[in-house]
Parts: C-alpha cells; sequence; structure tokens
C-alpha cells in the first residue's frame, strides 16, 4: 500500500521543524519523510502511521 501524500508532507514539516526549518533542504526531508513512513509501515504494516494520525 502507498503512503499518502498527506502523510509524507506531515513528517517531512517535522522534520524540516527538528532541523530549525532551514531553506534549500525540501527535497532531504521529503525522501527521509519517505524512508521513515516506509520503514514504520514494514515494522507495523496493520497499524497507520502515527505521524498522519497526528
Amino acid at each position: 500500500m502507498p503512503i499518502p501524500e498527506e502523510a509524507i508532507r506531515a513528517r517531512a514539516h517535522q522534520l524540516w521543524e527538528q532541523a530549525g526549518r532551514p531553506e534549500g533542504r525540501d527535497d532531504e526531508f521529503w525522501l527521509q519523510a519517505e524512508l521513515d513512513l516506509k520503514k514504520d509501515a514494514a515494522t507495523n504494516p496493520d497499524e497507520k502511521s502515527k505521524t498522519f494520525l497526528e
């Protein structure tokens, strides 16, 4: 099952804020968010991402 774009966006935003809101690193945070959520989905296939639910 693909990761919903809104979940990726929320996680990327969280990562961006944690990094101090740097400019010009959008792709980096988006890709890291995708990786995080895919790992989470592989570890917990029956649970929805906690990041998406926040």
